[in-house]
C-alpha cells in the first residue's frame, strides 16, 4: 500500500461541505489502496492556475512529504495537464487527482465487457490531453529520404501517441456501440411487452443493490440476487430484476452505477448508454443514505447528475435508507416528497415501499366489469392461472371478469332454465370476485380514460366482444343492493 498526502482548496468558504469533500477523498483514495498520511488544506478566493496552490503552501507540502515519506499526493480537484507538469517538477513525486482516483477504482470494480469498455474510453479521454509534457525527454524521430520522400522532422513521441491513443478510442466505442445497440433491442422488447421499468439512483454506498436484492425477496419470480457491499462504486454493471407480486402485479427494477461528488465528466459521457436506462424508466427511486450527515449534498449531487443527463418528467420517490443506523426519528424535510424511509438491510418497511411503487406505476389504471353470458360461462377458464388458486386472473391484455364458477353466480330457484340460457352473468350476485387490472395506456380494449366510473366505448366493447368470442357485452355497475 502505498503512502499519500490529500490536498484541497476551499473556495466556498463553507467549511462543513469541505470537510466533506475531503473526508470523501480519504475514502476514494483508500479504495484505491493508497494510505492517507497527511492532510494539507488552503483557503483561497479562487484555486492557483499554475500549481493550485500558493507557494506558501507548496513548502509546506515538501515539508509533510520528506516527514512522511509519501509517495503521493492527491488533489482534490481535477488539475489541468500544465498543472500536473508544474507540480511533479516541483515536488519530485507522483501527482493524482480526484478524477485520476475515481477512475481507478472504476478500472478495479469493472467486471462486465461493457463496463470494461465504458471505463477504458473514459480513461482514455482523461489521459489524451495530459501526455503534454510528460514526453520532453524523448528526441524526434527522423525521415529517411529526400523532401520529397518524407525527408525532414518526423513525428515527435508525443504525436505517436496521442493518435494511439485516438484510434484506440475510436475502436473502443465502435465495440461499446454494438453493446448498445444490444441494450436498445431489449429495452424494445421490454417495452412491446408493456413492462413498467423502475430505475434506482443515489449517490454510491447509499444501498441501491441491496434495495433490489429485498425486493427480489417479495418476487413470485425466480430471484437472481444482484452483487452488493458495503464499499465505494461496488456495482458498476447496470442490472434488471423482473419482480411479479403475488396480485400478480409485474414490473422491472434497474440498478444503476453510484454517483459521487465532482464525479468525472469523462465517465459520465462513457457510461451514457448505461445512464440511458434511466431516461426510459416509468419511475425513479432515490436511494439515500440518510444516516449519513450529508445525505442532502448527496441528493443535490445525485439529482445535478439526473439533470445532466437530460431526466425530466420522470415520477421520483425519495426512498430514505438505514434507518436502522439511526437512534431517533428521521425528520425529511418537505422538499423530498413523495418519500418513505426503510432499511433494505433488515427489511424494514419495504412492504410500505412496494405499495408506493405500486401507486406510481399503476395509478392510471381502471377496473373494468364485463357481463357474460350464462353459455360463455367458460370464458372464465381461460383467464385462470392453472398454477394459481381459482381466485386469481392470469396475465392478460384483456380486463377484468368477477367470479369463479356459474354454480355460484345464481340460486337455482331464482331463475328458470330459459332465463339462464339467455341472461348475463352479473358480477355484483357472485360470492368470490377475480379481478384483473390493466394499464388505459397499454395496448387493450380498455377506454383511455383514467376515471374509474368511465364507461368503455362502442369500439372498445365491440373489440371486446371479438377478444370473448360473443355479441353481447356490457359494462355496468353493481348496485350495493345486489352484492351478496
Amino acid at each position: 500500500m502505498q503512502n499519500g498526502i490529500i490536498v484541497g482548496v476551499n473556495t466556498s468558504k463553507d467549511e462543513q461541505s469541505f470537510y466533506n469533500e475531503m473526508s470523501e477523498l480519504k475514502s476514494l483514495c483508500e479504495a484505491c489502496e493508497i494510505e492517507i498520511v497527511e492532510r494539507v488544506d488552503q483557503n483561497l478566493n479562487e484555486i492557483n492556475t499554475k500549481t493550485y496552490i500558493g507557494k506558501g503552501k507548496i513548502e509546506e507540502l515538501k515539508i509533510a512529504i520528506n516527514a512522511t515519506d509519501a509517495d503521493v499526493v492527491i488533489f482534490n480537484d481535477e488539475l489541468t495537464p500544465s498543472q500536473i507538469s508544474t507540480l511533479q517538477d516541483m515536488l519530485d513525486i507522483l501527482v493524482f487527482d480526484r478524477t485520476y482516483v475515481i477512475l481507478e477504482i472504476f478500472k478495479r470494480r469493472a467486471k462486465t465487457k461493457e463496463a470494461k469498455l465504458q471505463v477504458d474510453i473514459a480513461s482514455l479521454r482523461y489521459m489524451l490531453p495530459r501526455l503534454s509534457g510528460l514526453r520532453s525527454g524523448f528526441s524526434r524521430q527522423r525521415g529517411a529520404g529526400g523532401m520529397a520522400h518524407g525527408k525532414g522532422k518526423g513525428e515527435t513521441q508525443l504525436e505517436i501517441d496521442r493518435r494511439n491513443i485516438s484510434s484506440r478510442i475510436s475502436l473502443l466505442k465502435k465495440e461499446l456501440n454494438d453493446l448498445t445497440l444490444n441494450r436498445q433491442t431489449q429495452r424494445k422488447r421490454r417495452k412491446d411487452n408493456n413492462l413498467k421499468t423502475v430505475c434506482l439512483v443515489g449517490y454510491t454506498n447509499s444501498g441501491k443493490s441491496t434495495t433490489l436484492n429485498t425486493l427480489l425477496e417479495y418476487s413470485k419470480n425466480i430471484k437472481k440476487e444482484v452483487f452488493e457491499k458495503d464499499m465505494l462504486f461496488a456495482t458498476l454493471e447496470t442490472s434488471t430484476r423482473n419482480i411479479k407480486l403475488e396480485n400478480n402485479k409485474e414490473f422491472l427494477v434497474t440498478d444503476t452505477v453510484g454517483f459521487v461528488s465532482k464525479l468525472p465528466h469523462e465517465l459520465v459521457e462513457a457510461f451514457k448508454s448505461t445512464l440511458e436506462e434511466i431516461n426510459e424508466a416509468d419511475l425513479i427511486l432515490h436511494v439515500i443514505d440518510c444516516s449519513n450527515e450529508n445525505y442532502e449534498q448527496q441528493i443535490k449531487v445525485t439529482n445535478e447528475v439526473l439533470e445532466s443527463i437530460g431526466v425530466k418528467n420522470i415520477p421520483i420517490v425519495y426512498v430514505f435508507n438505514k434507518i436502522d443506523k439511526l437512534e431517533n426519528y428521521f425528520y425529511i424535510p418537505p422538499q423530498y416528497e413523495p418519500c418513505i424511509r426503510i432499511s433494505s438491510k433488515q427489511n424494514i418497511n419495504i412492504d410500505n415501499l412496494l405499495i408506493e411503487i405500486q401507486n406510481q406505476l399503476f395509478k392510471n389504471e381502471i377496473t373494468t366489469t364485463f357481463i357474460i353470458p350464462y353459455t360463455k360461462g367458460e370464458i372464465i377458464n381461460n383467464f385462470t392461472d392453472d398454477n394459481e388458486e381459482e381466485s386469481t386472473i392470469s396475465e392478460s391484455p384483456l380486463t377484468s371478469i368477477y367470479g369463479k364458477t356459474q354454480a355460484e353466480g345464481f340460486e337455482d330457484g331464482n331463475l328458470s332454465n330459459n332465463e339462464k340460457a339467455n341472461s348475463h352473468y352479473d358480477p355484483s350476485k357472485f360470492k368470490s370476485q377475480l379481478e384483473y387490472i390493466t394499464s388505459p395506456y397499454s395496448p387493450s380494449i380498455y377506454s383511455s380514460s383514467s376515471d374509474n366510473n368511465s364507461n368503455l366505448s362502442n369500439y372498445d366493447k365491440e373489440k371486446a366482444g371479438e377478444l370473448f368470442g360473443i355479441d353481447n357485452i356490457t359494462q355496468e355497475e353493481p348496485s350495493k343492493e345486489e352484492i351478496l
